[in-house]
């Protein structure tokens, strides 16, 4: 812990007692590339435990698209179907790679559904889109591509360079700067590994769900998967070792907080004196917002970039709590976000300081991947500001804390408005 942080440990110790003694949860923050926070708490999780990593893993996924249209491999202005040609089918012969990467293609999700082992293939779920016919006017609008938007972007990235995202991702960022982010986790790595356990929900919490349902053949629905008879509950997806395995890159990372917050560390501001790996012109293009209004899918109004180089959220991942992991954000469900919400809009903006916060939740730069404020939640609203000087958080919960609409949101503010000085902020929900 560096000096000038202590408030921060004792507000985390805050909430874990008031969380209960089931409560595990991993919080790590980088400025100006040093780790001044480290620190995790509950039974079996230590600061190297590894938890699924949701939707942060599109941070990861997408930090390689920046990468690739930063050495002018990939340009966001050219079609999809210029890399990929047999995308143009069904009338998608015009999207282009910035509207992919901006959930504007309609293409959420597949008509009948994947099973789990589709799910988690990248090709075969990029195969079956690439042929299917877009759910509304590519461009007309935006919807969260929540389980497959990295599926589509990893397919350009595979017909253009002849690589995976997931070798990608190794072979520029995992292993050079010893980010212990993986997207295909080793079986040798298997028992660091701490399974996502179902949410602990208030009374309160099944009656506001029950008034947002959605049929399993919605747009939701589709975008979630839950239009296949088999289909498995997001929050389990990591606790299956075939998503382990594999990696998909919209959802199937595995991650410590303290490999999230080394990776956006390492973009922007990284360790031991590096170069960073993203330009300020690639990031700010990153994180520039490019949809503002009803996101389809999650049906409330947002403020939205380019799906991130990076994501964020608590989350609850241990063996008997709850899941949870944030990268820089995601738009599905501002309860779980709260940080990470606040710090998109803003992320690597070179007018601002960058701030970024990320989400493993299902959904880390679009860096933040969604950027904007969702404007539904107060407390987002006044977080904001408290926030305004942090780059990136990395918070690994294995029971929500600010989610689920629970009172105790508040503590995740103050958490946030002790790491006010720190440039660096990961936080992992789900």
């Amino acid at each position: 812990m560096a000096d000038g942080f202590a408030s921060v440990r004792d507000e985390f110790a805050a909430v874990a007692a008031e969380e209960g003694g089931d409560f595990a949860a991993q919080l790590v923050a980088y400025r100006h590339g040093e780790r001044i926070v480290d620190l995790w708490t509950g039974p079996e999780i230590t600061g190297d435990s590894l938890l699924g990593a949701f939707s942060a893993t599109k941070g990861a996924a997408h930090l390689i698209v920046a990468l690739l249209v930063q050495d002018g491999t990939l340009d966001l202005d050219q079609r999809v179907s210029h890399y990929w040609p047999e995308f143009a089918a069904a009338g998608k012969r015009n999207i282009t790679l910035r509207e992919l990467l901006s959930h504007r293609a309609g293409l959420v999700g597949a008509d009948s559904g994947f099973t789990l082992e589709e799910l988690s293939d990248d090709r075969i779920v990029a195969e079956r889109l690439g042929g299917q016919r877009p759910y509304w006017r590519p461009g007309s609008t935006f919807g969260y591509h929540a389980m497959v938007i990295a599926a589509l972007s990893g397919e350009v990235v595979r017909r253009s360079t002849g690589r995976t995202i997931q070798e990608h991702f190794a072979e520029r960022v995992r292993v050079p700067y010893a980010v212990d982010v993986h997207l295909g986790l080793p079986a040798d790595q298997e028992s660091r590994f701490l399974n996502t356990q179902p949410m602990l929900a208030t009374p309160e919490r099944p009656a506001a769900l029950a008034a947002r349902a959605t049929g399993a053949n919605s747009l939701s629905g589709i975008a979630f998967n839950r239009n296949h008879p088999r289909n498995p509950e997001v929050w389990e997806l990591p606790n299956f070792r075939t998503v382990r395995s594999l990696g998909p890159a919209s959802l199937g990372g595995v991650a410590s907080a303290r490999g999230l917050a080394r990776m956006y560390a390492a973009a922007i501001s990284p360790p031991d004196g590096a170069a960073p790996l993203l330009k300020p012109g690639t990031a700010a293009a990153f994180a520039q917002i490019h949809s503002i209004g009803y996101d389809l899918v999650t049906r409330e109004h947002k403020a939205d970039g380019r799906r991130r180089p990076a994501s964020g959220g608590p989350r609850r991942a241990g063996r008997r709590r709850g899941p949870g992991a944030l990268p820089p954000a995601r738009p599905d469900a501002p309860r779980r976000r709260l940080v990470r919400e606040r710090c998109r809009g803003s992320a690597f903006d070179p007018a601002v300081s960058a701030r970024h916060v990320d989400d493993a939740r299902t959904d880390p730069l679009n860096l933040c991947g969604r950027q904007g404020l969702v404007g539904r939640d107060e407390n987002l609203d006044q977080l904001a500001p408290e926030i305004s000087g942090a780059q990136h958080v990395a918070h690994l919960v294995v029971r929500p804390v600010c989610l689920h609409g629970r009172a105790q949101r508040p503590r995740c503010q103050r958490i946030a408005r002790e790491l006010v000085p720190g440039r660096l902020v990961n936080e992992a929900d789900l």
